[in-house]
């Protein structure tokens, strides 16, 4: 159940805390921005150290879901769930419960849908309570189902746009370092080889990697290592904050484009890149071809609509590079401040 609500320093909206005694759930949704629609933004489960852990990461990703939705022309604000995984053995079932029915007692105010750590079987678990989920198995033709091969799909269309305006290259012959073969992550490999790229590839997973290693003639390099691997493009799709003080003096790479969310640990780190040289396609704008198919599903619109929206993702990115060029700022302010642009402008509307 939703116990209580609370608005954080800097946020624009809320933070509804979930703590369920029965089933051990505790999570939290932040919900950042609805100057555009109803929040939208999928459930992370994850393991946190505390529940101020749980918070902020909630936070981050909530902010970055309206960012998102914004610059891809959805009409839905930002929002996310996260819920801390226990460490033993824990009703899954129940989970899902329990946030279906936080989710149903926000009224529409978010819509969630698989994020790191769930699934569409648990999103089906959610629809149990809540008709505010996306994420779902639909009927052949309509938009729906797992996101993750959309994400791929934009993020390896990103990067094939940006080697072309930073490195002068397309991906062909290219080396790409990918940290992280999840879901979206193995996507983008396949189709990254395809497009006659060369991979470098780094899991927690060792059966993720040595399958791929045999499917693709992929290369295994150690997670710890593989920031510092010797690439032409280094693409963070695991979990967030990769890109930091620690790691940047590690990256041989010239551009970092990849399906993680809040890559850059600070803002400073974003300029450092910049300083040294390094591209940077803003994740939250590459990424969006995840968030686009649950948007779609929720509108019932058809998988051709997705694949239109995702093929102008590029688009988007060019702009931002270009206006970083002219202007001597780095891409993920350009990106920031379009952004935020549209979502002022709808909220003065509003008003």
């Amino acid at each position: 159940m939703v116990t209580g609500t609370a608005v954080a320093a800097n946020f624009q909206e809320q933070l509804h805390y979930i703590d369920d005694e029965a089933s051990g759930v505790r999570g939290v949704i932040a919900i950042h921005s609805t100057a555009l629609g109803p929040a939208a933004g999928g459930c992370r489960l994850w393991h946190y150290d505390s529940d101020q852990d749980m918070s902020a990461d909630a936070i981050r990703l909530a902010r970055g879901m309206s960012y998102k939705n914004a610059l891809a022309g959805l009409p839905f604000g930002g929002g996310k769930a996260v819920l801390r995984r226990p460490s033993g053995a824990f009703d899954r079932k129940a989970f899902f419960r329990v946030l279906g029915e936080a989710v149903e007692a926000l009224g529409g105010q978010y819509i969630t849908a698989e994020d790191v750590g769930t699934s569409v079987g648990d999103m089906k678990a959610v629809r149990e309570h809540t008709s505010y989920v996306a994420g779902l198995v639909t009927a052949r033709g309509m938009a729906g189902g797992d996101p993750s091969p959309w994400t791929a799909l934009g993020v390896f269309l990103s990067m094939r746009e940006a080697a072309r305006m930073s490195l002068g290259s397309d991906v062909a012959g290219l080396t790409v370092a990918v940290q992280g073969v999840g879901n979206v992550g193995t996507g983008m490999c396949r189709l990254l080889a395809e497009a006659g790229a060369k991979l470098i590839i780094a899991d927690v997973s060792r059966d993720r990697v040595n399958d791929l290693v045999q499917e693709l003639g992929a290369v295994a390099m150690d997670t710890d290592e593989i920031v510092g691997a010797e690439a032409d493009i280094f693409a963070p799709c695991a979990l967030g904050a990769v890109i930091n003080e620690r790691s940047i003096p590690q990256i041989k790479a010239r551009l970092i484009c990849g399906g993680a969310n809040n890559q850059l640990a600070t803002l400073e780190d974003g300029f450092e890149l910049q300083r040294r040289g390094i591209a940077y396609a803003p994740d939250y704008l590459v990424n969006a071809g995840g968030i686009i198919n649950v948007a779609a599903e929720y509108l019932r619109e058809t998988t051709d609509e997705v694949r239109e929206r995702v093929a102008r993702i590029p688009d988007r990115l060019r702009e931002v590079l270009l206006l970083s060029s002219q202007t001597g700022q780095p891409p993920h302010l350009v990106a920031d401040a379009m952004a935020e642009q549209i979502i002022t402008s709808a909220r003065a509307e509003v008003v």
